[in-house]
């Protein structure tokens, strides 16, 4: 039996179990392999294994120092497969990469500053340099923060959060197709989207296009089964036009993603109504990749976003989400455009995984 050290935290909206990248390799078995079966893959429940059954609480960040010139951590992201035996490595989890930088200054890998500290992460998965910025008072991570955020009832350490440069990182475009919009197949019509790769590949859909007001909860969409089918539809349809799959039958279950959005109404504080999907099924807040490529959407002429949009930016969005109000800004430093965000992140275990030798 193999016994793996790993972390439990919280990071954003998401938990994750996080890994030191040496940590993972056992002999005889892929990263895949060793991740599957930690987590009780594939099973929907996961009942012998770490992950929640959920595609928030089914996520592994892998970790170690970096070599790269700009970056201290490199960090790998994978989404790990819950009723079907797969490891996604195609795209970054914003949420998770909250946990990255108290991680990090907790292992004394980055120098803890005297009040707060910089870590400059590297994901490798999508090639995007990350900043973080995270209090660290009397040269320590706090035990007990005080940030809540939408969609997470408790507080938790405040992170800033900074993808420079984000468009692009996975398709080598902003747009992959060249258009700010084009149009998928819905319920037998075709329906405007703007296919947009920042942060991470999304399908931006215009809600009232498909029936929709954005203002739906998690049980009204999961439960309608026909729906979903039609929205996966749609994104497979996109995968392929973006250049993520060769096929609608081979694009990988995370991404892209699939969003749908609205004018927020009248009165509220938000920029617009914001839904995406993770897995399959509407998710509880909005990922933060998601987040990122919607705000670049939202400042691109011609894109569904724009199009909605019914009042100026300013060097913020606020999207009304179902755990609330999210709110992300753009900024240019040094040449170099940046798209970020405040997560909270909190530790929740230190733990020894025991893998079995043989299954």
């Amino acid at each position: 039996m193999s016994v793996i050290a790993a972390t439990w935290m919280r990071g954003g909206t998401s938990k994750c179990w996080v890994f030191e990248a040496e940590n993972l390799q056992v002999p005889g078995k892929s990263v895949d392999e060793v991740l599957l079966r930690l987590f009780g893959s594939p099973d929907y429940r996961q009942i012998d294994g770490v992950g929640g059954g959920t595609s928030t609480t089914s996520k592994a960040v892998i970790l170690s120092r970096s070599e790269h010139p700009d970056a201290d951590v490199n960090y790998t992201f994978a989404q790990v497969g819950i009723d079907n035996a797969t490891v996604d490595w195609g795209s970054n989890c914003g949420n998770c990469s909250a946990v990255v930088a108290p991680y990090a200054i907790e292992r004394g890998w980055v120098t803890a500053g005297a009040d707060t500290t910089s870590v400059r992460i590297l994901n490798t998965n999508t090639g995007q340099l990350i900043l973080q910025k995270v209090p660290t008072p009397g040269g320590r991570v706090p035990d007990i923060g005080t940030q809540m955020i939408p969609g997470v009832p408790f507080p938790g350490i405040p992170v800033g959060m900074g993808f420079y440069d984000p468009a692009g990182r996975t398709t080598g475009s902003l747009f992959p197709t060249g258009e700010p919009v084009d149009y998928l197949g819905f319920d037998g019509r075709q329906v405007p989207a703007t296919l947009i790769d920042a942060g991470a590949p999304v399908a931006i859909l215009d809600a009232h296009s498909l029936g929709l007001t954005g203002l739906e909860t998690a049980a009204e969409i999961d439960g309608q089964e026909r729906l979903l089918q039609h929205l996966d539809a749609a994104r497979r349809e996109a995968a392929v036009l973006m250049g993520l799959a060769s096929t609608p039958e081979t694009a990988a279950r995370a991404i892209p993603k699939l969003a749908f959005v609205a004018p927020a109404e009248s009165g509220d504080a938000a920029d617009m109504n914001v839904r995406m999907l993770s897995m399959g099924r509407l998710h509880p807040a909005l990922a933060i990749t998601g987040s990122v490529a919607l705000t670049m959407a939202a400042h691109e002429e011609g894109t569904v976003v724009r199009k909605l949009m019914t009042a100026p930016l300013s060097g913020t969005l606020a999207m009304r989400t179902p755990a609330g109000l999210i709110e992300t800004w753009l900024d240019h430093h040094d040449g170099a455009m940046i798209v970020g965000s405040v997560r909270s992140a909190r530790r929740l275990a230190d733990a020894q995984l025991f893998l079995p030798d043989s299954w």
